[in-house]
């Protein structure tokens, strides 16, 4: 594990870049960034056309290390480069940005109001790649739809069951238990999170620490007691459909708590943009985000 990069996260201010829209995800995101579907013609140049997009944000001026700590990559990106260096490499050596990894393959059909990951076949040759490239941590994510007890704890056990497999590898796991900001029970799906995590943080080597990456919860300051935990290197918020200005208001008033917003992040950002338009409106960003995490 990198001591500088873990230095880093825990004790500068900053927040983390999502970057890591995959599959499933990429049409989407590409629409909203003004790239049809007419600008491609598979797959590969579906990644051909976001790998652009996530390379004229990193290089840009206004995407740096004194206000972003983080940068979570897809594994397509991982596998690229920027500026004649592996994207991890570029990250850290050019921006002073820790990278990350996405390794999920997505999430299976709910059952028990939660959606589990699917089997990630391969994973110990992945982190070892990882590792080759320079990653520092990884990402998975699964989603809680409702406050059904038994759903809550298979989601925070294999949750947690990859994350050693992780650890072992001598990453550092971030895990995601989103919880859907459209439930009917969120705040009561919240409380069974909160108290499911401490749980399982108990059970992890002492030695060992995790970050959470959790929805911006419904009381303010309501995952404190994560924030303060010896085994927590830092506790992350997905944007998770909130505009911006909410996701920052929300973020705001949970202290400790910094943002890992993805398309809050890339909000209003168009491939049409001049240069000067783009860098202006990424910097705007970055600038709301970076003072919403500095609680």
């Amino acid at each position: 594990m990198n001591q500088e990069q873990l230095a880093k996260i825990r004790d500068e201010d900053g927040f983390i870049a999502a970057l890591d829209q995959s599959g499933g995800s990429t049409p989407k995101a590409l629409a909203i960034y003004g790239v049809g579907e007419d600008a491609y013609s598979n797959d590969d140049e579906m990644f051909d056309r976001i790998h652009e997009m996530r390379t004229r944000i990193i290089t840009s001026p206004a995407f740096d290390g004194d206000r972003i700590m983080g940068a979570i990559l897809f594994e397509n990106t991982m596998d690229r480069s920027i500026g004649g260096d592996g994207s991890a490499a570029f990250l850290w050596s050019h921006k002073r940005v820790v990278p990350f990894l996405k390794v999920d393959k997505g999430l299976a059909d709910e059952v028990d109001g939660v959606q589990l990951m699917k089997p990630i076949p391969g994973l110990d040759e992945l982190l070892a790649r990882a590792v080759a490239h320079g990653i520092f941590g990884t990402k998975m994510r699964s989603v809680i739809k409702l406050a059904n007890p038994a759903g809550v704890e298979a989601v925070v056990g294999q949750q947690f069951a990859i994350g050693r497999q992780i650890l072992a590898a001598g990453l550092v796991p971030i895990i995601e238990p989103e919880i859907d900001i459209h439930s009917p029970e969120k705040a009561e799906a919240e409380a069974l999170l909160k108290t499911s995590i401490l749980r399982h943080l108990d059970e992890i080597g002492d030695d060992d620490v995790v970050m959470l990456k959790l929805t911006l919860p419904e009381a303010a300051g309501f995952y404190q007691e994560l924030v303060e935990h010896p085994k927590v290197l830092k506790v992350v918020a997905l944007s998770g459909g909130y505009s911006r200005e909410e996701a920052n208001d929300r973020l705001r008033s949970n202290p400790g708590v910094v943002a890992s917003f993805s398309r809050a992040l890339t909000e209003g950002l168009k491939a049409q943009q001049s240069s000067d338009e783009f860098d202006a409106m990424l910097d705007a960003s970055i600038a709301s985000i970076f003072e919403a995490s500095r609680t």
